[in-house]
């Protein structure tokens, strides 16, 4: 039996985006566990830590679906 084929570099590149992601994930999960103080921190006119943070959470989604996006259009 052979092994299954190498899948496409675009296949490989949203693998690797995707990894990307949950690693920002988990560190802002991490930093909710660790120090709720600090997340709680209104740094931005009224607006907590923990807001601005999982907002630039949706913003790199998107940043990453553009990446992958060019990615693929370059293949």
């Amino acid at each position: 039996m052979s092994p299954p084929p190498t899948p496409p570099r675009a296949s490989r590149a949203g693998l690797a985006l995707f990894w990307v992601y949950v690693a920002l994930y988990g560190g802002f999960m991490a930093l909710v566990l660790a120090r709720p103080d600090l997340v709680a921190l209104r740094p931005f006119g009224g607006v907590n830590l923990a807001i601005v943070a999982g907002m630039g959470l949706i913003a790199a989604a998107f940043a990453l679906a553009v990446v992958y996006m060019i990615a693929r259009a370059g293949r």
